[in-house]
């Protein structure tokens, strides 16, 4: 019965085995790395014969100059970018919600959906080049109504703002396909019943349209406080530059910076591991609130 069984399942295993080998080899295996963050790291060392410093690297560290500046930055970004991205493509799917021609409606999604296929390397020279302060169609445009160039990217108090936007833009098409996927699950007799009883649209929409997706909503919202100190390396490091990281320095770029430019590997180490322990209690969190708030269960 066992082998029957096994020899049944052999396919199965077979084809899970390389995914497994990959995320074993890539994402627990590099663990064992994190002992640098505990030592006086030396490459020539290497693990077994660099010195053993204790708690050094995490006090150095909240010493930094700017390191509470860099985390702020990163809730901040992170928090607008959630909030964003959570009431755009609610807003968004209600609005398609609404469109009764069926081709119209695909073709609004298909448009909304395809920025977030590109990779932020196409869409950061796509965003530089929009938002040149000389030569963008920005500011050609701001300038009919006599509005001096802005440098977007070069400007303290306007980079978190073409962040967070710029993130929206890409991302919200993929996040309105869920909710649209909700709306497709009420029951269309409720909307008859409120037609009957001479609600209009609008009505309809709040008493039968929101509290319907309430549940998706709640989910995604208490699932996002994971991320909170997830602020888009990838974007973050195609658009920034020296000039902005008074607002835009975050802790992903910190790490990049300490580890690979300046060769402070204990220290990158100690700044990275001090992000995961945060993001692992957000999660743990975020999961608890999202069983108690919307019966979401992993097992």
């Amino acid at each position: 019965m066992l082998k029957s069984k096994m020899r049944r399942q052999l396919p199965l295993h077979l084809m899970v085995a390389p995914s497994f080998l990959l995320v074993l080899v890539f994402s627990y295996g590099p663990i064992a790395g994190l002992v640098i963050a505990f030592q006086k790291f030396s490459v020539v060392k290497s693990f077994a014969g660099s010195p053993f410093v204790g708690w050094e690297n995490f006090d150095y560290m909240f010493k930094l100059p700017d390191i509470w500046q860099v985390i702020g930055n990163t809730v901040f970004i992170a928090v607008m970018k959630i909030a964003a991205g959570l009431v755009v493509p609610i807003v968004v799917s209600l609005l398609l919600n609404e469109v009764r021609k069926h081709m119209f409606k695909r073709s609004i999604q298909t448009l909304i959906y395809l920025p977030h296929f590109l990779s932020w390397i196409i869409l950061g020279g796509v965003l530089i080049d929009i938002l040149s302060p000389t030569s963008g169609i920005v500011n050609q445009f701001l300038g009919v109504f006599g509005v001096e160039p802005i440098f977007f990217l070069g400007n303290v108090q306007w980079f978190p703002a073409v962040v967070v936007i710029s993130d929206v833009w890409k991302e919200f098409g993929f996040s309105t396909i869920v909710y649209l996927a909700a709306l497709a699950g009420i029951n269309p007799a409720l909307y008859e019943a409120a037609v009957i009883d001479g609600a209009n649209r609008w009505k309809q929409m709040v008493h039968i349209t929101l509290p319907g997706m309430a549940p998706v909503i709640v989910l995604l919202a208490t699932l996002s406080l994971g991320n909170v100190l997830n602020a888009g390396f990838d974007q973050i490091f195609n658009l920034y530059s020296p000039i902005v990281y008074e607002s835009g320095d975050i802790i992903d770029t910190l790490v990049y910076r300490l580890g690979l430019e300046q060769a402070q590997y204990s220290l990158a180490t100690a700044v990275g591991l001090m992000k995961s322990g945060v993001s692992i209690v957000l999660i743990s969190v975020s999961y608890y609130l999202a069983y108690r708030l919307a019966n979401y269960r992993i097992f």
